[in-house]
């Protein structure tokens, strides 16, 4: 995946959508140990590795979603986190993408001279039923960042945010069903809500996977194949692109960059067509293990 950054594995569970964690289940199948938090070795400087010819790896414009194998705000990184600060603020030309259940660690973690924040940071809060929603999202308006979302993943239950969207913070929604050991359903009249709430106030919705175990008009589907669950949500016809983010994207010297001069993602005719992520992704990265 070249739009993840992980400075740092591992993670410990503190509420309701950690139960079944993909991550934990899949550090499993290594024989690992999900809870062992370490700063990674070969990728914590991604965003600043260049190629062979000396060009950055991530591109101008790219959106770079960082410690999907983690969370950007736990105790244990504290150490490492002035370091991925400075990095982002070194590639003011890329998007950083920072999602955490953790945003009463927030004030304290940020750098000194932050301010109203990043121009090229997108912060957002987990939100896995509406218990979590109600806690997170309050936090999520009173801390200072430019750009603003939630990440409604695993979806446990049903969310009515409709006051929260009303407030004009968030940005975008992302959604999507649990996976792996013990995974609960996820229905579809939850996640048509949350579309609803979305498309009534110009927010983009994004449904990006079914989840293992799908619930519509009483009928139980078992999804077990991600690219089929990736399908699944595109074809549902739910997600929805609302008001464009804007960005402030510069160069090192401070200088804006045009649209020109911007990554713009490419699809494969095959694997993207009908990908639930589509909406909110880098696109391919023509990394050939498809196999198409």
């Amino acid at each position: 995946m070249h739009d993840i950054w992980n400075p740092w594995h591992g993670c410990r569970k503190c509420s309701e959508g950690c139960e079944n964690c993909y991550m934990y289940f899949l550090d499993r199948m290594r024989d690992q140990d999900g809870s062992h938090i370490y700063r990674t070795k070969n990728g914590f400087n991604y965003p600043l590795q260049r190629d062979r010819h000396g060009a950055y790896k991530v591109r101008s414009g790219e959106m770079l979603r960082v410690c999907m194998t983690s969370d950007f705000f736990l105790p244990e990184a504290d150490e490492w986190r002035p370091e991925a600060w400075a990095m982002m603020e070194e590639r003011p030309d890329v998007k950083f993408f920072l999602l955490t259940k953790r945003p009463q660690r927030v004030s304290e973690c940020l750098p000194k001279d932050w301010g109203e924040g990043l121009p090229n940071v997108f912060f957002n809060v987990t939100c896995e039923n509406q218990r979590r929603a109600d806690e997170r999202i309050p936090l999520l308006f009173e801390l200072p960042f430019r750009h603003k979302g939630i990440m409604v993943a695993p979806m446990i239950g049903p969310l009515d945010i409709n006051d929260y969207l009303k407030e004009g913070q968030i940005e975008q929604v992302l959604c999507g069903g649990e996976n792996y050991d013990g995974c609960r359903p996820c229905r579809y009249e939850w996640v048509k809500s949350l579309s609803d709430q979305c498309r009534s106030h110009d927010v983009t919705f994004s449904f990006i996977e079914t989840g293992t175990i799908f619930i519509k008009d009483g009928k139980r589907y078992h999804i077990p194949d991600k690219k089929e669950q990736a399908r699944q949500a595109f074809r549902s016809g739910l997600s929805f692109r609302g008001r464009e983010m804007v960005w402030e994207l510069r160069d090192r010297w401070g200088r804006e960059l045009t649209k020109e001069e911007l990554y713009v993602p490419h699809y494969h005719p095959v694997t993207c067509r009908e990908c639930g992520s589509r909406l909110t992704c880098n696109g391919c990265s023509d990394c050939g293990k498809c196999g198409n």
